[in-house]
């Protein structure tokens, strides 16, 4: 082996480089609509291209220490595959390859980090990124808003703080900050709870974040903070319980009250809205939905083909946008947005995914003593939570964590690790498996 290329793959596979590597994966997501603001989609495609580039050859160095068995779930594989398979009936065939292709990256370097990172390692890359992203967004809203007294028009920025709010910071809108911040709570106090920070940093990083959620103003983020306050007293109640026969009795009547409280709340939705000063986002979220759900049966099994974002120039959605009067860039509902786009069939298979996913990382935060656990299942509350106003889970930041809390799911619970291994190899003509 020449030396060159000794010393290439030691770089590639070494500690430091692929926390660098991720540190510049999980920015590169989170500021995606930051990037396109500056540089346009040139730009953003030439950062994650640079990106993919080098983790797909950090992932060859990497490949021999990962174990396969068991880990890439099927519902994930099925999913991104039928998003692919709609390309042969897309209406707009060029549009749906490139959207594949995007989710594809996205996909890729989600796996990357799952496999080639372990779980307290993503926490701890996350966790850095959104202290950074997070604090340069009040220092800019400051900027902004209280100091230049005028909008930063370039990133999007309105100058709303004086007003108290709303604010977007460096994601686009005050909806997407306040996910990020919802998440980056998260992320904090499972950082310090794991002691992989200490407490004045974790401490300073809550508090940013919550000051973004304060002045993000955001009512479909306020709903979501009851919701993930909730799942977090009842999964850290349930880790305390000893005894397995009431723990699985905890987790059957836990599982029959949420059931009883999403009733209960659709049924004042009207009531809730009134309180969160809510009704103009439902009322514009509402039309949308209206037209996208008039335009589901048109090509009800298999949808109009994966897009992703919306194209305003591509039918259907040129012509929901003109019925609803106002441009939009998705369907502000994740699960309506995949029916749309990829048919029953592909509806079908995200509600596989996400409640298999869901499924698995509750029992595992609930059942593992490490609090790291907990992180999973709370994320992805937070995302699938989010997903009946936004369809931010099903690209970019979004669709990255989705992947990466469902495979770190899959490890520890994937019905795959049931099956025989392979028998190791020997001699000089295989290796067997790296551990």
């Amino acid at each position: 082996m020449p030396r060159w290329f000794a010393l290439t793959r030691a770089l590639f596979e070494s500690a430091r480089f692929s926390r660098a590597l991720s540190l510049c994966v999980v920015g590169s997501a989170f500021l995606t609509t930051a990037i396109k603001d500056v540089i346009g989609w040139p730009g953003l495609i030439g950062v994650l291209a640079a990106v993919t580039a080098v983790a797909i050859c950090s992932f060859i160095a990497h490949w021999d220490v990962i174990e396969w068995h068991g880990l890439l779930p099927v519902s994930l594989l099925v999913f991104v595959g039928w998003c692919a398979v709609s390309v042969v009936w897309s209406t707009y065939q060029w549009a749906t390859l490139a959207a594949v292709i995007y989710q594809w990256i996205f996909t890729f370097l989600a796996l990357y980090l799952a496999l080639v990172r372990d779980a307290i390692q993503i926490v701890r890359v996350i966790g850095d990124v959104l202290r950074v992203l997070l604090a340069a967004s009040l220092a800019l809203e400051v900027l902004s808003g209280l100091l230049i007294d005028a909008p930063i028009k370039f990133l999007g920025i309105a100058g709303n703080l004086a007003q108290g709010g709303p604010i977007s910071g460096l994601f686009g809108s005050r909806n997407q900050l306040g996910l990020v911040a919802l998440i980056a709570v998260v992320t904090f106090i499972i950082e310090w709870r794991t002691k992989s920070v200490t407490l004045g940093l974790a401490v300073f990083s809550v508090a940013v974040a919550l000051l973004c959620l304060l002045f993000a103003n955001s009512p479909v983020i306020a709903i979501m903070i009851v919701i993930i306050l909730l799942a977090a007293a009842a999964l850290f109640g349930i880790r305390h319980i000893r005894r397995e026969r009431w723990k699985f009795a905890v987790q059957v009547s836990l599982g029959g009250v949420t059931l009883a409280l999403a009733v209960l709340a659709f049924i004042f939705r009207a009531p809730i809205i009134e309180l969160l000063h809510g009704r103009s986002v439902i009322t514009v979220r509402y039309e949308v939905w209206l037209q996208m759900w008039h335009l589901i049966p048109v090509n009800e099994l298999l949808g109009w083909g994966w897009i992703g974002f919306w194209r305003g120039s591509l039918p259907p959605y040129s012509l929901i946008n003109a019925m609803t009067g106002a441009p939009h860039a998705n369907g502000l509902n994740a699960f309506l947005d995949v029916w749309l786009q990829v048919g029953l069939v592909g509806f079908l298979l995200f509600l596989l995914l996400l409640g298999l996913a869901m499924g698995r990382s509750w029992l595992l935060g609930s059942n593992k003593r490490s609090v790291i656990y907990a992180w999973p299942p709370l994320i992805l509350i937070a995302l699938i939570g989010t997903a009946m106003a936004e369809s931010t889970m099903l690209y970019e930041s979004g669709w990255m964590l989705t992947v990466i809390c469902t495979v770190k799911a899959s490890q520890g619970m994937s019905w795959r690790q049931a099956l025989p291994v392979a028998p190791e190899r020997t001699g000089e003509q295989g290796r067997g498996p790296a551990h």
